[in-house]
């Protein structure tokens, strides 16, 4: 099952499926055992209106029950003997016993009674005589059982009451009397049976909904599987994928996705610009190079040999260059080896004898600027700030170190003429100059300033430029201190 649509309907179902086949077992639960308790009530009320009979001593064959057909009776004495039992009673079962013959007991009946009065009809003197105070119904909870009884051929199931109740002899007897289940049962069975009809349909319902509600969400997210296909296919970054105007997590989607596209335009964009302008660059010295040396292969006499090897010094830190930006736009992580930038700046300057303007070093005391980093890389951030110092400077430059916050400030300043504030984060961009006059070979490539940003920011800091135009620049490279 690979659409969403339809896994989602599945699960909707089945959940509900269950939630309702839960709920359902418990509503016949609860109402099969509010039927039982009423049943076992009226089993109850039957048992103990016979049960205060016997215990004001009406003989067993004078005992007036309950409508015997729905309140089946059966009491038995201390020995568990059947001694009276409800008209047309034929079988029962959940008693105890499953007697219904009635045997002989200590209780007189009815025509016991006569005879012990010369066969005369006594019946109103017995009442006078007999003290019905002494017997008494037991006050206790009543034992409920389930089972059956068969009546004038009828079988059912019963819910039996157990009473005990003490004569005037002290004779206990307990009184079984059932209440039928037969409306309980067809209760049930009615409920289930509409559960279960009505159960397909709500299925069926929550099914059809689940998957047009599905549909309808997940419509924008095909529109934008259609248009991110067809980007894919004509390679056209500049295209955008459709954004629904509702505020939930396709829209936002659809907005990341299109973020994404243009972060991707932007670098492709940006390598585009890379290629064309890193071949312009190379170009140039190349070209000089090929020139002198075809010139030197017809003419030995004319061989520019100096010139030969500044080109190639030319093109080798400029291939050296473009080899850093690709390491970084790959990602390549910087190092965490612990350094100390003042002796790192003290470094770097005790190598450049050649400089067109000596530099000035100010550095409190050797040690106390701890950063962690690559040392290469933060050399030649170094390096290339120097280098565009000495390059526009007139006739001073200096580079200092400072401790800052948590930080370490390196700053570089020249007395040239300085960067407009127009022109201030442009000049961090790859291949930009802002001197136009200068020629290609005095005024580099315009890769120092973005390839120390670069790595300043992968070290963790920032690389910031400041001045007045016409009084010189300033450059300052803050990193964190080492923890």
């Amino acid at each position: 099952m690979r659409s969403v649509r339809a896994r989602a309907a599945l699960g909707a179902t089945v959940v509900v499926a269950l939630a309702l086949v839960a709920a359902g077992l418990a509503v016949l639960l609860v109402l099969r055992a509010n039927l039982t308790d009423q049943a076992g009530l009226q089993a109850e009320v039957a048992a103990r209106e016979t049960a205060g009979q016997l215990a004001l001593d009406v003989p067993y064959d004078k005992l007036e029950m309950s409508d015997e057909e729905d309140h089946p009776v059966q009491v038995t004495d201390e020995d568990g003997r059947v001694v009276a039992v409800s008209k047309d009673l034929e079988a029962i079962s959940g008693t105890g016993t499953g007697r219904v013959t009635p045997r002989p007991s200590t209780l007189p009946s009815a025509s016991d009674d006569g005879d012990r009065h010369g066969g005369e009809d006594r019946d109103d003197e017995d009442d006078d005589v007999r003290d019905p105070g002494r017997g008494e119904v037991s006050t206790d909870e009543p034992d409920f059982t389930n089972g059956s009884a068969t009546v004038d051929g009828d079988r059912a199931d019963y819910r039996f009451a157990s009473v005990e109740a003490t004569n005037s002899a002290g004779l206990t007897l307990t009184v079984h009397a059932g209440a039928p289940l037969a409306a309980e049962q067809r209760a049930v069975a009615s409920v289930r049976g509409a559960m279960l009809a009505g159960l397909p349909v709500v299925l069926l319902v929550v099914a059809g909904v689940t998957w047009l509600v599905t549909r309808r969400a997940l419509r924008p997210v095909e529109g934008i599987r259609r248009e991110m296909a067809a980007i894919t296919a004509s390679e056209d970054l500049s295209r955008r994928v459709p954004e629904p105007g509702s505020r939930d997590e396709v829209a936002r989607l659809a907005r990341t996705t299109n973020e994404t596209l243009t972060a991707l335009e932007a670098s492709v964009d940006r390598q585009r610009r890379f290629v064309a302008d890193a071949s312009h660059e190379l170009r140039s010295p190349i070209a000089s190079l090929r020139t002198q040396l075809e010139v030197g292969a017809a003419h030995p006499e004319l061989l520019d040999v100096t010139g030969a090897v500044a080109d190639t010094v030319r093109l080798q830190a400029l291939a050296a260059d473009l080899l850093l930006l690709a390491r970084l736009d790959a990602g390549e992580k910087p190092g965490r080896a612990g350094l100390d930038l003042g002796a790192l700046v003290h470094e770097e300057v005790s190598q450049r004898t050649g400089d067109r303007i000596p530099v000035a070093v100010s550095v409190p005391e050797p040690g106390g600027f701890e950063v962690t980093g690559s040392r290469g890389q933060l050399a030649r951030v170094i390096g290339n700030l120097l280098d565009n110092a000495e390059r526009h400077a007139r006739s001073s430059v200096a580079v200092s170190v400072r401790g800052e916050g948590r930080g370490v400030v390196v700053a570089v300043t020249d007395d040239g003429g300085g960067v407009p504030e127009t022109e201030r984060e442009r000049i961090f961009e790859r291949f930009v100059r802002l001197d136009d006059a200068r020629t290609r070979d005095e005024g580099g490539a315009g890769l120092g300033l973005a390839i120390a940003r670069d790595v300043a920011g992968r070290h963790g800091g920032r690389l910031t430029v400041a001045g007045t135009v016409g009084q010189g620049a300033r450059f300052e490279l803050w990193l964190p201190g080492a923890r």
